[in-house]
């Protein structure tokens, strides 16, 4: 694979035609000057793997090794360094004079469940709920990669930087947690003579903050974005021979991908918000006429995005009678994937049935309750309790699903305050993604802003309102540079993989992306809107990607979302099918 070299260039025209913000990567991109030198705790680190310093587990036959810096110009050592674990059959090793150690090279007929030291796919879990850091592992443990190495995968742990990071030289969040996974990819292909595995089929796999960062990095392979970035960390950008290399991936699996922050805060209170009065969402408070107003701003910018469906009919939400925008061709795709999975859900499943539902917010830890169902119709009947919005057929044992507000009330409530992720007093996770300094969190979303300043002498007049929610804190926020130079509108770009899918933005067709995804989400989470993964899904699909499994699954949270069996062997499986085996 090679770099795609084509410049960055952002249309003026298409940028006023879809109302989204001009941003910093909109200019030429012309290469990159010279870096920014890393944090004074960074150390010069080679890129060459070692292949003398193998360990060897005996009982389950597993080469590996623990703690290799992936970068040469690390700015923390305790994140950038990543693991290996290799299956024996792909190595053919000596032991060293030390006793402990192996010095291998790549068996190319050493096989394991159908995959052989040249052709073993490479998978890379991305464990980074709410866009954490994944801390790299300190020792070796067969247990927590066993399945992946019996299944005939090579497994490559990398430490990644991200918001809750704890080192001082962590001067800002966003973009670090992708483009250290970029640097690992990187660190591969420049290895890939000496490793085993290929480098054609990396995988990549994680959950909520870490399924939005292996969707991103999925989307992005070879985004000049991410340049700057990857140059002052000292990742591979060339082999030995001086070619390009790339950060491109085979695959994506992601489960509940909390990504497209850029319009999360719009689309939370269209699908959920305006059918919530309590809390944030209470009459008469100035959050509450925030909530109608980012509602009402999303169906302009869903619509500007042109997403067609798997028939190429364009998309669009139009003005109904009863709530905001609950018609046109959008909301009838959605009714449709919300229908496509109940109705998945009466096929997979035997009644009686117990369905256990949400305890809380995301991450209070409160336990759910637990209902058994004797009958299909005793479970409609309970969809049903506070209004007709599910029709069933015992005949055919399928449903009909009548609205979007029926649904939201009764399976996908609101769990997060007005402004779910840019929070308008900078209190929600995602502004600690975007951090301009460690514990310094920042406004990042301009829809959010847009909807601010329109409306804010509206908002002024309600008693529970603040001056420092206004407009002028999100244009200061997005005024600021980060240690690379680059402002808000670049990193938050860069974190956006419609971005890079979508003609909307001046970043499309001008990455690689993953050839193969699969998707799966559950229903009933409130961490983020049906619409995300359903707009990810056709972004993907209208940009030319064939190979898209998707899942909307009944009567789950946030969670590794399966229709049935686990969610480990079901990935295991899907690898097997994207590689021919």
């Amino acid at each position: 694979m090679e770099i795609n070299r084509r410049t960055v260039v952002r249309s003026a025209a298409a940028v006023a035609a879809f109302g989204i913000a001009e941003s910093a990567a909109g200019a030429a991109y012309a290469g990159t000057s010279s870096p920014h030198g890393a944090s004074s705790t960074s150390s010069a680190s080679s890129l060459e793997f070692d292949s003398t310093a193998w360990s060897y587990d005996s009982t389950n036959d597993v080469y590996y090794q623990v703690g290799k810096v992936y970068v040469a110009n690390p700015a923390t050592t305790d994140y950038e360094n990543l693991s290996i674990y290799v299956p024996g059959a792909y190595l053919t090793a000596t032991a060293n004079s030390d006793g402990t150690t192996y010095t291998a090279k790549v068996n190319p007929k050493g096989t394991v469940g159908g995959y052989s030291g040249r052709t073993a796919p490479i998978v890379i879990p991305v464990n980074t709920p709410g866009y954490a850091a994944q801390k790299p592992a300190t020792s070796y443990s067969y247990s927590s990669v066993s399945k992946y190495l019996q299944a005939g995968h090579i497994y490559v742990w990398p430490g990644l930087r991200g918001r809750d990071g704890s080192t001082s030289d962590r001067s800002d969040a966003a973009p670090w947690g992708v483009t250290d996974l970029k640097a690992a990819v990187r660190f591969l292909r420049y290895n890939r003579s000496v490793l085993p595995g290929s480098t054609d089929d990396i995988v990549l796999f994680g959950m909520s903050g870490g399924g939005a960062q292996d969707t991103v990095a999925g989307a992005s392979g070879d985004s000049p974005l991410y340049e700057p970035y990857l140059r002052t960390i000292g990742a591979a950008m060339e082999d030995a021979h001086g070619r390009p290399l790339s950060d491109a991936v085979a695959g994506v699996m992601a489960w509940c991908p909390i990504t497209s922050l850029h319009e999360a805060n719009l689309s939370y209170e269209w699908n959920m918000g305006q059918f919530a009065s309590t809390g944030t969402r209470a009459p008469g408070t100035w959050t509450s006429a925030y909530s109608t107003d980012l509602a009402k701003a999303w169906p302009k910018y869903v619509n500007r995005l042109g997403l067609r469906d798997e028939h190429g009919r364009r998309l669009e939400l139009t003005e109904s009678s009863n709530g905001i925008h609950l018609a046109g061709s959008y909301h009838d795709h959605l009714i449709g994937v919300i229908t496509t999975s109940l109705n998945n859900f009466l096929a997979d499943n035997t009644f009686p049935y117990t369905v256990t539902t949400m305890g809380g917010p995301p991450g209070s830890g409160q336990p759910g309750s637990s209902t058994t169902y004797e009958t299909v119709e005793d479970y409609i009947a309970y969809l049903n309790t506070d209004s007709d919005w599910v029709t069933y057929d015992a005949t055919t044992n399928t449903v009909t699903v009548s609205g979007l507000e029926g649904f939201s009330k009764s399976q996908k409530t609101a769990s997060k305050p007005v402004g779910a992720f840019d929070g308008y007093s900078r209190g929600q996770t995602e502004n600690n993604v975007f951090a301009m300094g460690l514990g310094v969190p920042a406004h990042f979303a301009p829809l959010t802003r847009d909807v601010i300043k329109a409306n804010e002498a509206t908002y002024a007049t309600y008693s529970d309102w603040q001056s420092e929610y206004g407009s002028s804190a999100y244009d200061s926020d997005f005024a600021k540079k980060d240690s690379v130079g680059k402002d808000m509108a670049w990193r938050a770009d860069a974190y956006n993989p419609l971005y890079f899918l979508s003609p909307a933005f001046g970043g499309y067709r001008r990455s690689q992306v993953a050839r193969h995804w699969r998707i799966r989400t559950g229903i009933m989470q409130g961490d983020t809107a049906n619409t995300t993964e359903v707009n990810l899904l056709l972004a993907l699909q209208n940009y030319g990607i064939h190979d898209v499994d998707f899942a909307t699954v009944w009567a789950q949270g946030h969670t590794q979302a399966e229709r049935t069996g686990d969610s480990s062997t079901n990935f295991i499986t899907w690898v097997a099918s994207i590689t021919g085996k």
